[in-house]
C-alpha cells in the first residue's frame, strides 16, 4: 500500500518522533499507541515520545506504560503521528504538538475521521484501531512479540466489548489467533481491563446505578456523576469506564447516556445504542464523534440543559 509506504518513509526520516491520541483515551487508544510506541523503540529509533496527559490506572500494566509522559517541552518533532483519534480537535492536548510537526500521519478506525493528517491511513472496518495497527506494523516488517501483541490485545479487547460489540468479525479472532501464538495470555488481559475493578470505581458506578433513569417506556436510559462524587470516593481517571454500558445492557433500552463531570471542561457525555441509532450522528451535532453504537463529546453547560438536550436528539432519531 503506497500510503504506508510513505509513512514508513517519514518514520525512517525522522529524528524526533511524537506519539499522541485523543482526550479521554479508552483501552484502545492507549493499547495501540503502546504497541507502536514499543515498536517503533525495537525498530531503532530513540528520540521517541508518547504523549497522554491522563492515561487510566487500568492500563498501566502495560509494557513501557511507565514511559507515557503528560506533557514535553518539545515544539517542533519531525513526525507527528496520532493514533485512534477522529478529528484534530479531539487531540485536545496534544494538538500543539500534531500542528507544530514537520509532517503528521493519522492511524485511524473511526468512519467519522476528518482526514488531518499529511498521510492517513483509516479502516472505518475495523472494530479496533489495535488491527489497523497490525496491519501496520506486518507491513512494515515490524516484529510483534508478546508485550506488543499484550498491547494489541488490550486495545481489541477494550473497543470490541470482550468481542461482544457488532462490529467483530472472522478476521479480528484470526488476529487474535496471531497474538495468542505470540505468547499473549487472553484471559488474564481479559480480566485486568475489563472484570477487575478498584473499590473507588465500584463506588462511582454504584452511584451512577441509583441514579439510573428509564425514559420513553424503557428506551432510554441515562444516568451521571458529579465532581462531588469524584471526590466523595477519591476516583482517579478511567474510574468511569463502563458505566454507560450499565444502562444499554438492560432489556428494552435502545439508548443509554452517561453523563460525568471533567474538572475545569464542563461535562463529558457518553452515548451507547444497541440497534436502531448511530450515536456518532448525535455526537457529531456537538464536534464530538465516535462509531455509530459508541460515540460521545465534551460540552460546557448545565446538566440539566444537557440532559434536555441529549434527550431531544435521541428521541428524535428514535
Amino acid at each position: 500500500m503506497k500510503t504506508l509506504e510513505n509513512i514508513l518513509e517519514e518514520i525512517n526520516n525522522a529524528n524526533s518522533i511524537v506519539i499522541l491520541t485523543h482526550e479521554n483515551p479508552d483501552g484502545d487508544a492507549v493499547g495501540t499507541s503502546l504497541a507502536l510506541y514499543n515498536s517503533l523503540k525495537a525498530y531503532g529509533k530513540n528520540n521517541i515520545d508518547l504523549i497522554i496527559p491522563e492515561c487510566p490506572k487500568t492500563f498501566m500494566f502495560l509494557p513501557n506504560a511507565g514511559e507515557i509522559k503528560k506533557e514535553t517541552d518539545i515544539d517542533n518533532y519531525d513526525l507527528a503521528i496520532a493514533i485512534d483519534c477522529a478529528s484534530l480537535e479531539m487531540l485536545n492536548g496534544g494538538r500543539k504538538y500534531f500542528e507544530g510537526a514537520e509532517s503528521t500521519v493519522v492511524i485511524d478506525h473511526h468512519g467519522t475521521n476528518t482526514m488531518y493528517g499529511d498521510l492517513n491511513f483509516v479502516n472505518p472496518n475495523a472494530p479496533a484501531c489495535s488491527e489497523v495497527m497490525i496491519v501496520v506494523l506486518n507491513s512494515f516488517n515490524m516484529a510483534i512479540d508478546k508485550e506488543i501483541g499484550t498491547c494489541l490485545l488490550v486495545g481489541i479487547i477494550t473497543d470490541t466489548g470482550g468481542f461482544k460489540y457488532q462490529g467483530v468479525t472472522a478476521e479480528t479472532f484470526e488476529f487474535v489467533a496471531g497474538l495468542l501464538n505470540k505468547g499473549v495470555n487472553v484471559s488474564e488481559t481479559y480480566r485486568k481491563v475489563l472484570q477487575v475493578k478498584t473499590r473507588s470505581a465500584f463506588e462511582l458506578a454504584r452511584v451512577a446505578n441509583e441514579r439510573l433513569e428509564l425514559l420513553d417506556d424503557g428506551k432510554i436510559a441515562f444516568t451521571y456523576v458529579t465532581l462531588e462524587d469524584y471526590e466523595k470516593f477519591g476516583n482517579t481517571y478511567g474510574d468511569h469506564e463502563g458505566i454507560v454500558d450499565i444502562g444499554r445492557d438492560i432489556e428494552g433500552v435502545e439508548v443509554s447516556i452517561f453523563v460525568r463531570a471533567v474538572k475545569g471542561k464542563g461535562l463529558k457525555v457518553s452515548l451507547r445504542s444497541n440497534e436502531k441509532v448511530d450515536v456518532d450522528d448525535i455526537a457529531l451535532l456537538y464536534g464530538g464523534g465516535g462509531h455509530p453504537k459508541a460515540a460521545g463529546f465534551s460540552i460546557n453547560e448545565s446538566l440539566e440543559a444537557v440532559k434536555e438536550k441529549v434527550l431531544s436528539e435521541v428521541r428524535h432519531y428514535l
